[in-house]
């Protein structure tokens, strides 16, 4: 099917809702040659100076996300996209699979990032022909890892579900506690949340005590709290999913960004060097205490941790926050 009359004209007027319906027919149609052709008369358009070039991008985020391999792989390791609902590594993920895709991905870090948001969706791709060095994290899913809350993405919305805590009930804080000088730990805490301070409207605050998990929490200036000891594999799904969240205005991530940060807090929480042996790790998670925790009604973007290393004596607490 040729590209419609309607939209060449429409390319001409700048007319971006008309474009978009034609995106749309074409997309029903799953004519994706046609697709790509649209897309090429646009890009020339925008070199004559019509501001349309965020119909680029949403021919871009169309294609990988709704189009077979052939046509949706080409486009996410093109490069990065600006401003589609999410990067195109984590869209094209959700509905291929890696021996889909792998034929129709370039080498390079968009590859290996595709591969590590096939891993969080379940898929073991060990072996697979990918730089290790852009992750470095296994192309598997560990015994102890959780089934991560993935990205919904739609043609003309995206969901980023936030895992569930279990009901919270009161803390028994101290009267006073002293955040010392902030560690490696502390540092891999606060960057889980990252893009929320640096992109959005984000405050994150984070101590670290000598002490227990209440202390820590007292530490950043907590009054009354609530809160619950949850399992490893539970705040791992807390903690990638602030790190893979781009807050309320900055730029997601993706999942694969989101357990690269949970794999490098958890690998400093629990002491140990980078690349972390993977049983070691496991079983460091377990003798660390986690705990959920809330300091009342938030609305918007809220990650509350803290987490207890009853071994050394130490402890860790963040409270951060992002809204509209």
């Amino acid at each position: 099917m040729a590209v419609p009359a309607r939209a060449l004209e429409a390319i001409e007027a700048s007319d971006h809702d008309e474009l978009l319906r034609a995106v749309d027919g074409l997309c029903a149609a799953r004519d994706w040659d046609g697709l790509v052709e649209l897309r090429t008369y646009c890009q020339e358009a925008v070199t004559r100076g019509k501001q349309i070039w965020a119909i680029d991008e949403h021919i871009r985020y169309r294609l990988a996300l709704e189009a077979p391999a052939p046509w949706a792989g080409p486009v996410v390791t093109e490069g990065p996209a600006r401003f589609t609902l999410g990067p195109l590594t984590e869209v094209v993920a959700q509905h291929h699979t890696w021996a889909e895709l792998d034929p129709h991905l370039e080498p390079g870090p968009a590859r290996a990032a595709v591969a590590h948001e096939r891993v969080v969706r379940g898929e073991d791709l060990t072996g697979a022909d990918v730089d290790l060095g852009v992750f470095e994290l296994p192309l598997r899913l560990q015994r102890w890892e959780p089934r991560y809350p993935v990205a919904d993405y739609h043609s003309d919305r995206a969901e980023f579900p936030r895992p569930d805590p279990p009901p919270l009930r009161p803390l028994d804080l101290p009267e006073k506690a002293a955040s010392g000088e902030p560690d490696g730990a502390a540092e891999a805490l606060a960057d889980l949340v990252r893009v929320w301070v640096e992109e959005s409207n984000g405050r994150a605050t984070v101590a670290t005590v000598e002490g227990t998990a209440s202390q820590a929490i007292r530490a950043i200036g907590v009054r009354r709290a609530w809160g619950v000891r949850l399992r490893p594999a539970d705040a791992f799904a807390h903690m990638a999913w602030a790190g893979a969240s781009g807050g309320a205005h900055g730029r997601r991530r993706g999942m694969a960004a989101g357990r690269y940060a949970a794999w490098w807090a958890a690998t400093e929480l629990a002491g140990l060097d980078w690349p972390p042996d993977l049983d070691e790790l496991g079983d460091a998670l377990e003798e660390l205490r986690w705990t959920i925790w809330s300091d009342g009604p938030r609305v918007g973007w809220v990650l509350r941790l803290a987490v207890e290393d009853p071994v050394h004596g130490l402890a860790w607490a963040i409270a951060a926050d992002d809204a509209v």
